[in-house]
C-alpha cells in the first residue's frame, strides 16, 4: 500500500494533481514577448529579428512562428502585453473622468521608454503594411472596443447624446494626443488631457430644448433618451 501511494503522488502536490505553475508552452510564449521587448529597448526596431528573439528566449524559431506569423505581429503583441494592464478604462460613473484617467495613463506610456517603441512602430509602419496592420489589430482595436463601451455607458447615463459619432469622438480625443506625441510641438501633460476631454465631450452632450435649464439633472436627460 505504501509503495502504491508513493507512485501515485510522484511529481504531484500530494493529491494527484500537477504542481502549480504555468505550462511550458505559456512560459515559452512569455519568454518570447519579454525577449522582444528587451531587444527593442536595447537594439531598436531595425535590429530585431525572429532568429534573435528565439535565441534570446532559448526557443526554436519554429516556436516563435507558432504564435506569430511575422515580426510585425510579434512586436505589436509584445507592446500590447506590456501596456494593456495600464490602459484599462475605469468605470467611475463619469464619462469625462473615465476617459481622462485612461488618457492620462496613455501619455504616461508615451512619455516612458515604451514610447520609443510606439514611435518606431508608427515610423516603420508607413512603409511596412504588415507592421501597421498588426499594431492596429492587436493593440489599437482592443483599446477602441473598451472605449466604445465607456462612451456607451455615458450615453445611457445621459451624459452624451444618442446617435453621437463614436469614431469621430475617439479620433478627436486620441488624435490630439498622437499629434503632440509625434510632432512634439507642445507637451503631453495631465492638464492637457483633462482640458481636451472636457472640450471634446462637451460637444457631444445631449442637446437641450429651447428654454430648458442649462444644468438639467442627469436623471431627466436619461429619461428623454
Amino acid at each position: 500500500m505504501h509503495h502504491k501511494s508513493s507512485t501515485t503522488t510522484h511529481g504531484a502536490n500530494g493529491n494527484g494533481k500537477r504542481p502549480p505553475g504555468r505550462p511550458r508552452s505559456e512560459q515559452a510564449r512569455l519568454a518570447i514577448l519579454r525577449s522582444t521587448l528587451n531587444i527593442l529597448g536595447k537594439a531598436g526596431f531595425s535590429d530585431l529579428t525572429i532568429e534573435g528573439v528565439a535565441d534570446r528566449a532559448a526557443v526554436g524559431k519554429a516556436t516563435v512562428y507558432r504564435w506569430w506569423p511575422n515580426k510585425g505581429a510579434l512586436i505589436a503583441d509584445a507592446f500590447a502585453s506590456s501596456t494593456t494592464p495600464k490602459l484599462r478604462f475605469p468605470d467611475t460613473g463619469s464619462v469625462h473622468t473615465d476617459m481622462s484617467q485612461q488618457m492620462r495613463q496613455l501619455i504616461k506610456v508615451f512619455c516612458s521608454p515604451q514610447g520609443r517603441i510606439v514611435s518606431a512602430i508608427l515610423a516603420a509602419g508607413q512603409s511596412d503594411p504588415e507592421l501597421i496592420t498588426a499594431f492596429r489589430e492587436r493593440f489599437l482595436k482592443p483599446r477602441r472596443r473598451e472605449a466604445y463601451a465607456t462612451l456607451r455607458r455615458g450615453i445611457l447615463r445621459g451624459e452624451l447624446r444618442r446617435g453621437v459619432d463614436l469614431d469621430l469622438l475617439l479620433d478627436s480625443l486620441y488624435g490630439a494626443i498622437y499629434m503632440r506625441f509625434l510632432i512634439r510641438h507642445d507637451r503631453l501633460t495631465g492638464d492637457f488631457v483633462d482640458r481636451l476631454s472636457a472640450l471634446v465631450l462637451s460637444g457631444a452632450r445631449p442637446r437641450r430644448k429651447f428654454g430648458s435649464r442649462s444644468r438639467a439633472p442627469v436623471a431627466r436627460a436619461s429619461a428623454r433618451h
